[in-house]
């Protein structure tokens, strides 16, 4: 690799993502600087860099005193979502309330649409559930039918139901009232979530969310991530949205200093930065558009729709994925994301972070090389999506 970057090994180094942003950086020394991350979906907009000083002016008070107790910061954030701080719980990413709702919520059995994100399918399995996999199809890009999921939980008998939207990491989107009526069929289910992760970044709908809906109802779970909406994966906090009943279960499981002052500080922060928020989403959704028109000019890729801050790619058949993460890293200081490693996806696949046109046009041009990988012996063959008329089902215990 050019400039004696030994990065390779990175990308194998986990069966379920890809290396950090600071694996990364430390392995490429002194061109980290020159780093572009499309692999980790971030707002890039949001903290500004006014609440960037803010925060850089109160660093040691931050690191240096603890933190409130979870009620406390809990309160805080009911009170800029205007919810019930009895229906919310909070904690160290959204993550931790996957673990969670997993070991005090899933018995036996949790119905998952695949593609989507692996802590869905993976965490169940590593405490012995079954998961029944519903496969989204490609030649219908990974778009997901209601009444077709909810007739494959009945069928397979699953207890718990997964919905994530939009969805990881096609960001395929489900219309607000479409998500009601998969509540409603699926009322006597033992749980249903609704993994709204990247719900902010919707722009075909004003309302998307439907937490209000949640919490009136008595098997429902909403996830929220804070820390991909506001651009600060590194603090790590998400939250959940339920009725009055389920939040006392999960909040009971979680510890009662779960987050850090940093995160604490930014959500009292945000009251006075509600504005400067929803103008880095118009920004972003713009961003998205640009993006996304940028990439369609490679009649060798197929792009998916996407309501997220990620668009998904398919390679041409020529080009791996993997070989690709290599070459982008190597020759243009581009971290990307392949997903051979989700279920229900291969090698082919990539999906790009959305990002500013200045890093974009980078992608653009390491990816007009990607007929030079292997030596050129790779051609860039237009792609076609094969149709099937029946996909099969997949269960794993």
């Amino acid at each position: 690799m050019r400039h004696g970057m030994t990065t390779s090994g990175l990308f194998q180094q986990s069966a379920a993502h890809s290396p950090s942003f600071f694996a990364v950086a430390r392995a490429m020394g002194q061109h980290a600087d020159d780093l572009a991350d499309f692999c980790i979906p971030c707002n890039p907009y949001f903290p500004t860099e006014e609440m960037f000083g803010e925060l850089e002016r109160n660093l040691r008070t931050i690191l240096k005193f603890y933190p409130s107790d979870a009620g406390a910061i809990t309160a805080q954030l009911a009170s800029v979502l205007r919810l019930n701080p009895s229906t919310i719980s909070l904690a160290n990413g959204s993550t931790e309330l996957i673990t969670w709702i997993d070991r005090l919520l899933v018995d036996s059995s949790v119905a998952v649409p695949i593609p989507t994100f692996g802590r869905w399918t993976d965490q169940p399995l590593e405490t012995g559930k079954r998961v029944d996999m519903f496969p989204l199809k490609e030649s219908g890009t990974f778009e997901l039918h209601v009444d077709e999921y909810v007739e494959f939980i009945k069928r397979r008998g699953s207890r718990v139901a997964v919905l994530c939207n939009p969805n990881n990491p096609d960001g395929g989107y489900l219309p607000r009232r479409e998500v009601i009526r998969f509540m409603d069929a699926l009322e006597d289910l033992d749980l249903v979530v609704i993994d709204e992760s990247f719900i902010d970044f919707v722009e075909v709908e004003r309302d998307p969310s439907v937490a209000a809906e949640a919490v009136v109802r008595p098997n429902v779970v909403v996830l929220k991530s804070l820390g991909k909406n506001f651009g600060l994966h590194g603090i790590r906090f998400g939250y959940q949205v339920s009725n009055p009943a389920l939040t006392r279960k999960l909040s009971a499981a979680l510890p009662k200093w779960n987050l850090n002052s940093l995160a604490e500080t930014v959500i009292f922060m945000l009251a006075e930065h509600r504005a400067e928020y929803e103008e880095s989403l118009k920004k972003l959704a713009l961003d998205r558009f640009m993006m996304n028109s940028q990439l369609n000019q490679f009649p060798e890729l197929t792009v998916f729709p996407s309501q997220a801050n990620f668009l998904l790619v398919k390679l041409p058949g020529s080009v791996d994925g993997a070989e690709l993460c290599d070459y982008l890293l190597a020759e243009h200081h581009l971290l990307v994301r392949q997903c051979g490693n989700k279920i229900g996806m291969t090698s082919q696949f990539m999906r790009f972070g959305v990002r500013p046109d200045t890093e974009v046009e980078r992608l653009v041009e390491g990816l007009r090389g990607v007929e030079r990988l292997g030596g050129g012996r790779h051609s860039t063959p237009a792609i076609e999506l094969v149709s099937h008329s029946r996909e099969p089902e997949r269960s794993i215990s």
